[in-house]
């Protein structure tokens, strides 16, 4: 395999380097007062989104380099190669082919795409059977709420396009189950009829621990309440590749809808993993989000570099990352439907670009896979925005701010946006020190008490960030932000010179889970564990003797 080149490699990333030294001297407010058509210069528009990247420490010079940084290292090939369906997974030798599953049209791909079109068909009749009231219960009642079992990529996208778009809900109520944890299980089904829920079960090998776990219990409560093992079919429907093991748990051919290694489980919202999102808004609006999704693919794919939305962003991810030593990223939806979407980003770029060495087994002499956070607001501002305007950390930041609201509380949103808008204003101007003695002295304080305080009540500003808007939140403009940050983070990992779709860093707590489980299940095991781990386990077992109290 031919060696790309890393990003310390780069002919630019020195430029880059001497640049970043100058910028940390510049102020983000200045830059605008210089140039009066800033924010419209640095904000492009894609797929219903808009992007405003005006108050970053970023000038003309180092835009120029950043996307001279990514021509040298060979980006507009590499996205080529994705779109063909190259094998760019090359840890895995396998394409990585999320793009297709919401494409219309073949792309060259032929055979997969008559797998994706085959599939989305068996989710259609799913999703209109369900809601048109058409699948029954074993006691013959109708299917009324849906439980989605899985977990990771299986789980998280599915929960964040279900939760955010509410407003288009259909007949039936959709539900996840997620963690191994009884009480996640237990407190769903609490407010379920056994009679009267269907449980659709994600797992590619039918082997996941948590999943299988959690639908054995599923299973349990179903023939606890009197369906036999014949009715299973009534109930349970698997996106799976092991049609055996499904077999064996009850679930027939017909009811399983296919997984494809070609697809990673955070890429994969957009195939048969999504059916509870097309079940929960209807398959009309489950294929405006694929659209709109393809709409953000076409962007990309089609776009100059300087006018690339995800491009940009992966390059100032870049930016902060391993000129400003920042390490982390902060996401701020301001709108309370999305409020999952930074767990669902945390997946989509830690698991894809947590990774030390590059993809030909280099170790990386630089930073990569950013620490990605962020809570919706204005939950946030009460809690950690604390940190952003004053902490020592540098934590650039995405605000995501729909401009109209479902809710027709049209008072409240305005409410909302003007502390979005407040937040990002804020982070940038800061407040110097003289102007929070004045603010002080105007507050009634004395001359000494507000010298004293003023250092407390200083912000340094010049704190980066980005806005993206949307006329609305809709299942198109979903659609086209999930796609975003799917490629943002392809981008970003190019240029960092790592594969970002294996994720073989979560192996081995798998292996070590499984023999720990054994032994507190009785085994014996291979050979004594560290005294932590021992104890920790004896603790365990003692507790389990004297059980819940």
């Amino acid at each position: 395999m031919t060696s790309h080149a890393l990003l310390s490699e780069l002919p630019g990333y020195g430029k880059l380097r001497a640049l970043a030294g100058e910028l940390r001297s510049t102020s983000i407010d200045r830059l605008f007062a210089v140039d009066p058509d800033r924010a419209s210069r640095f904000s492009l528009a894609a797929a219903g989104l808009k992007l405003d990247f005006s108050k970053h420490l970023l000038t003309d010079a180092a835009l120029e380099e950043l996307l001279g940084l990514a021509q040298q290292s060979g980006l507009p090939a590499a996205v080529e190669a994705l779109f063909d369906g190259e094998h760019i997974n090359t840890t895995e030798n396998r394409p990585a082919l999320h793009t297709l599953l919401r494409a219309t049209t073949s792309c060259g791909l032929d055979g997969k795409f008559e797998q994706v079109c085959a599939s989305r068909a068996l989710m259609q009749q799913w999703a209109e059977r369900l809601n048109n009231g058409q699948q029954r219960g074993f006691s013959g009642a109708t299917i009324t709420d849906v439980v989605n079992i899985g977990i990771g990529g299986s789980d998280l996208g599915p929960r964040l396009v279900t939760e955010a778009l509410r407003p288009y809900h259909g007949n039936i109520g959709c539900h996840y189950v997620a963690n191994v944890d009884p009480a996640d299980l237990q407190d769903t089904l609490l407010e379920l009829d056994p009679e009267t829920t269907l449980f659709i079960v994600c797992s590619k090998s039918f082997r996941t621990e948590e999943t299988l776990t959690n639908s054995l219990a599923a299973r349990a409560w179903l023939l606890n309440a009197g369906a036999a093992e014949s009715d299973l079919d009534r109930h349970f429907i698997a996106v799976t590749s092991n049609l055996e093991a499904a077999a064996e748990f009850g679930i027939p051919a017909d009811n399983c809808l296919p997984m494809w290694d070609w697809v990673g489980g955070r890429y994969s919202v957009w195939s048969a993993i999504g059916l509870s999102c097309a079940i929960a808004i209807g398959w009309p609006g489950f294929e405006e989000f694929l659209a709109g999704a393809e709409a953000m693919d076409g962007h990309f794919h089609d776009s100059p570099p300087q006018g690339n939305m995800p491009l940009l962003m992966g390059l100032l991810e870049v930016w902060y990352s391993n000129f400003f030593q920042a390490g982390n990223h902060v996401v701020l939806p301001y709108d309370n439907s999305l409020q999952r979407l930074p767990d669902f980003l945390q997946q989509l770029t830690m698991e894809s670009n947590g990774k030390g060495v590059s993809a030909d087994g280099r170790a990386l002499p630089y930073t990569s896979g950013t620490v990605l956070w962020g809570s919706a607001g204005t939950m946030g501002q009460h809690s950690f925005h604390q940190l952003l305007h004053q902490g020592t950390l540098l934590c650039p930041a995405d605000f995501v701010l729909p401009l109209t609201t479902h809710t027709g509380m049209p008072e409240q949103h305005r409410r909302l946006v003007a502390n979005c808008l407040a937040q990002s204003r804020t982070l940038m101007v800061g407040r110097s020190r003289e102007a929070a003695r004045q603010t002080l002295l105007e507050r009634g304080l004395g001359e000494a008490e507000a010298n004293r305080l003023a250092p407390h009540l200083a912000m340094p500003g010049n704190r980066p960030s980005s806005t993206i808007t949307m006329q609305s939140l809709n299942p198109g403009t979903l659609g086209a932000l999930l796609a975003l940050y799917e490629h943002r983070t392809f981008c970003s990992a190019h240029l960092w010179g790592i594969n970002p779709f294996d994720q073989w860093g979560v192996e081995l707590g798998k292996e070590i889970g499984t023999e720990i489980l054994g032994r507190l299940s009785g085994e014996t095991g291979s050979g004594p564990m560290d005294a932590s781990t021992e104890g920790l386990m004896r603790e365990w077992r003692e507790a389990a003797v004297r059980g819940c109290r």
